[in-house]
């Protein structure tokens, strides 16, 4: 659905929700289960019926339910949503429903004011109990008033810096006179913020700023800006305190940037200010990057409401910075040294301009005159051939003559282009060796892989050094002695918070019986496949290989299939030893001629299609490895598994496990279950027909102006094990982050309106693969910020309820949505970094750990949860936050069924650091850029009509958001997890 159809069908759209209550078991808690590693949990032990959420007698609506109103219904519309019967092991007890009750309906929020966040039900208590700190300090509230003030400064600047340079100057002057002795905070912009009011509600002041970059010598340029201070409004603090102490719902947000702003003031003069870090490259000495670029170390601040009060969050942080070189260097080191001795190439020109264009450089041939420009071209012409007019009479002079004649500047290397710097009506040419880039320009375009690892090597900490690091940041900002917190009244702690934290148990999993382990405890959040067969192995009978490695002979390739092979029989499969046609080399460069040949020659064997293709690639593989992807999974309708040179030259039995288990989930099978749910014990989900989902949108990168953004959805399709998930996939608009495709509809000549999208989709499916009809949903939501928390529940919550109401009236399954988010600052250390007990082999802490007080927020519904052992580096926490709850889960219930979902991750025997639904969709978002026209990708271009989803029919949207759709995925492709 467009964007612009938003607002108007939130708000008349008034969904129909049955009372599914009474038409639901009661939830069982499990029983508590052996954890010492002895054996499993046994499936027949007794249940507890301890709890009643379902039934309206027994306990009361959540907050957020919404508004209700009777209103009649059909019964029988009402008792089919229970569905048929299934031949599932756990099955649904059908109670009498009240025809009264049935007829309810839900009055969705039209607007964020009438829309409450799901309230915490307590807290957890599952678990070993244990204490961690955390990268939080606490922030003593001031007493003082918050004052605002809009700041209108003429002429009008764009440059944060001088809008700092004019308030400081102001600040210099009037401060003890006019301003009452009051020392403000600025954002840079059009506010400033008092403690205590000012002694005036309007004035206007006249500044003078000299331009510190005309040289020290000589007469420096002056100008005069005025500056009207005007009073807006007092912060109320005593709402932030009630909303501290989770008194109010809805956060001040007014007085909470006041004090960040404050808080932010000193260092903004210190640092480099980036987003909320801050760099510098007197932190620690800046580490190449190649091709010009360095990293710089800084630290990332922000303050935060939580449980325990105002919390200031601290972490370290690392960017990439273009190095102050002299630009002739810059383009050495892009280039490479020879360049300053050859004529450039036109790939050579375009590589430099792509790089300098925007970019800040200041002149070096006028002795202290430092005047600086911003780069917006290059010259298509050499330096000794540039020509300009001098004068009205159109006399021309040669640029090298210029500076020859005007600076005594003698320019070395003519045959290189001129930087053009202003803009193209009145351009400048400016000679490179003439030129050095400014200090404390942030690289915001793509790293190469180079880069990428070297930037890594820079930001990867061990725990301890992290933590070690954050406080000598806190004790070096020096908050006590900070000019702006002392004004403001703040103080901040020097101590990292202590927080009670608990550690979960690991789930026992399930394998198949014919193996020597027919069940496995995960000891620190890993295990391995070793005695242990998959619980649904699949059968691939038909399978051909293609290798497009030079370097890989075919008997290597043949060798390194029989291993592969003969690992995927070991753990469970029945796997054909020998493929359909001899192994077939291509070239990279002829990627859909060989997987047709392939794929045609395969079918003439015995007529019957390809059910697997392998492929050995070559290790720096360009495009190859997505090209391929495309044209299988959207041309061909071909599962395949792509290998790396590297790995078939040196096969490791570990590497094969993890490959056989890929293999066997894109072919539809699984590889372990939670013991809890075939036993039907997983509270909230084994006790009725339950499907959960994961959605995430990943946008362009950073200099792609037009490319669409790719929203992926993946939901579970069995039930009660909730193991294999599908997924759909659709392009939208350029950094649109809600998702426009969950539902949808279109007028056809034929059937008229027609309703379609993604959730409905999957529901359908969901209902073909099981049998039965989803009567509860948990959503988890990927990849959104705090500031959109909003938007994205009501715009997708509301697509949800339409796509439900859309398959059968009446039909409303309760709804639980989770935002997944890993883009944080938080971190957990172990209280005792020497006691081994406490941490895994990494020094992090524990998998299972999970925060929910403290520094949590002080009235949602919200956790911290790190479900992985650490590799290296730190361990990032992921914090999930229940927006809407209405299937009423405990702190207990939802953390341990998001902990042991982490367990069921289909790519390793490793427990993930993100729900694994959230994980596939973004996995699934991943791959379909690869789906992208390759003019799109090389170009940026997404014009054309349409917005689709990668699936049949997936272009009925044509035209409404002027997005070129994604081309279909093969029904047999997005039936399995071909993400994987």
């Amino acid at each position: 659905m467009p964007i612009r159809q938003m607002k108007e069908s939130s708000e008349q759209h008034l969904v129909i929700k049955s009372h599914l209550q009474n038409t639901m078991n009661t939830v069982q808690r499990p029983p508590k289960t052996a954890q010492n590693g002895k054996g499993p949990p046994q499936a027949h032990e007794p249940h507890n019926n301890t709890k009643q959420p379902h039934n309206q007698a027994t306990s009361p609506p959540s907050k957020n339910r919404g508004r209700r109103r009777g209103r009649g219904g059909k019964k029988s519309d009402q008792l089919d949503v229970c569905m048929r019967p299934s031949s599932r092991p756990c099955t649904v007890a059908h109670k009498p429903v009240n025809q009264d009750s049935c007829g309810m309906e839900m009055g969705f929020p039209t607007s964020s004011k009438s829309l409450n966040f799901a309230p915490r039900p307590g807290y957890g208590q599952v678990g070993t109990k244990c204490i961690v700190k955390a990268n939080h300090f606490f922030a003593q509230l001031p007493d003082k008033d918050l004052n605002q003030y809009d700041v209108t400064i003429t002429p009008e600047v764009a440059s944060r810096t001088v809008n700092r340079a004019i308030i400081a100057e102001l600040v210099r002057l009037y401060k003890e006179s006019d301003l009452g002795t009051r020392l403000p905070a600025y954002d840079g912009r059009k506010s400033l913020y008092t403690a205590g009011e000012l002694p005036f509600s309007w004035k206007e002041f006249v500044v003078k700023l000299v331009d510190e970059e005309d040289g020290i010598n000589g007469p420096k340029r002056e100008r005069e800006y005025k500056v009207v201070i005007k009073f807006v409004a007092r912060a109320n603090m005593h709402h932030l305190g009630q909303f501290l102490a989770g008194k109010r719902a809805d956060a001040p947000q007014e007085a909470l940037q006041i004090l960040d702003i404050v808080l932010r003031e000193l260092s903004s003069k210190r640092y480099c200010p980036i987003g909320r870090s801050f760099f510098s490259p007197d932190i620690r000495a800046p580490q190449r990057l190649g091709d010009g670029l360095e990293s710089w170390c800084g630290f990332y601040q922000s303050i935060r409401p939580t449980q325990m009060g105002l919390s200031l969050n601290i972490d370290m942080a690392s960017a990439a910075f273009i190095e102050p070189l002299p630009v002739i260097e810059f383009v050495a080191q892009l280039l490479g040294k020879d360049v300053l001795s050859r004529p450039l190439s036109d790939s050579d020109r375009v590589k430099i301009k792509k790089a300098l264009r925007g970019v800040k450089v200041e002149v070096t041939h006028r002795g202290n005159v430092r005047r600086k420009y911003r780069v917006s071209g290059l010259t298509s012409q050499p330096t000794r051939e540039l020509v300009f007019p001098v004068d009205d009479n159109s006399t021309m002079k040669s640029v090298v003559e210029y500076f020859q004649e005007m600076y005594s500047f003698t320019i070395q290397h003519t045959h290189l282009p001129c930087l053009q710097v202003g803009n193209q009506k009145k351009a400048n040419y400016l000679p490179m060796e003439a030129c050095k880039i400014v200090e404390g320009q942030r690289y915001t375009k793509r790293l190469n892989e180079r880069q990428i690892t070297a930037l890594l090597k820079v930001t990867c900490q061990r725990p301890r050094d992290r933590e070690n690091d954050i406080l000598q940041t806190v004790q070096h900002n020096a908050y006590d002695q900070d000019p702006y917190a002392k004004e403001f009244g703040i103080k901040i702690s020097e101590k990292l918070a202590s927080v009670e934290a608990r550690i979960l148990p690991a789930p026992w999993l399930k394998y198949h019986e014919t193996g020597k382990e027919k069940d496995c405890l995960p000891q620190v959040g890993q295990w391995n496949m070793m005695n242990k067969k998959m619980i649904n192995g699949m059968t691939v009978s038909r399978w051909a290989c293609i290798n497009f490695s030079r370097s890989v002979q075919e008997s290597v390739a043949r060798g390194f299939c029989n291993e592969l092979a003969q690992m995927c029989q070991v753990s469970g499969m029945e796997f054909n030893p020998e493929p359909v046609i001899p192994i077939y080399s291509a070239r990279p460069e002829q990627v859909e001629k060989a997987l047709k040949h392939v794929y045609h020659a395969s079918m003439k064997t015995k007529g019957k299609e390809l059910e697997l293709l392998l492929a050995i690639l070559p290790d720096n593989n360009g495009s190859l490895y997505g090209d391929l992807k495309r044209i299988c999974e959207t041309d061909l309708g071909l599962i395949s598994q792509c290998c790396l040179t590297k790995h078939v030259f040196k096969i490791s039995k570990q590497y094969l496990a993890n490959v056989a288990l890929k293999i066997n989930v894109k072919m539809g099978g699984r590889n372990t279950v939670l013991l809890d749910a075939i036993s039907c014990r997983i509270p909230l989900v084994s006790d009725i027909p339950t499907i959960i989902f994961g959605a995430d949108v990943t946008h362009p990168e950073n200099g792609e102006d037009s490319s669409p953004s790719i929203a992926a959805v993946v939901a579970s399709q069995d039930w009660p094990e909730v193991t294999k998930y599908a997924g759909l996939v659709c392009a939208q608009a350029h950094r649109q982050e809600l998702i426009q495709d969950l539902y949808k509809t279109w007028h056809d000549p034929v059937r008229g309106t027609v309703s379609g999208g993604m959730i409905r989709d999957l529901l359908i499916s969901f209902r073909k693969a099981t049998g039965q009809k989803p009567l509860r949903i948990i959503f988890y939501r990927d990849g959104v910020s705090e500031g959109q928390f909003y938007q994205v529940l009501l715009y997708e919550l509301d697509a949800i309820r339409k796509a439900c109401a859309s398959l059968e009236p009446n039909y409303q399954p309760l709804v639980t949505f989770i935002v997944v988010q890993k883009r944080h600052h938080t971190r957990l250390f172990a209280n005792n970094h020497r006691d081994r007990s406490s941490t895994d082999k990494s020094g992090n802490i524990l998998p299972g750990t999970v925060v929910d007080s403290k520094i949590c927020h002080p009235s949602e519904f919200d956790f911290y949860l790190c479900s992985h052992a650490g590799i290296q580096g730190t361990s990032r926490p992921a914090h999930y936050h229940v927006l809407w709850d209405e299937n009423n889960f405990t702190a207990d219930g939802i953390q341990s069924l998001t902990n042991n979902l982490c367990y069921t991750y289909a790519r390793c025997t490793r427990s993930v650091s993100v729900v694994p639904p959230a994980y596939y969709a973004h996995l699934a978002a991943f791959r379909a850029r690869f789906y992208l026209e390759p003019e799109m990708q090389d170009n940026n271009s997404s014009t054309g009509a349409g917005s689709g989803q990668a699936k049949g029919g997936g272009t009925k949207a044509a035209g409404e958001s002027g997005v070129r759709p994604l081309p279909a995925l093969k029904e047999n492709v997005k039936r399995v997890m071909f993400y994987c």
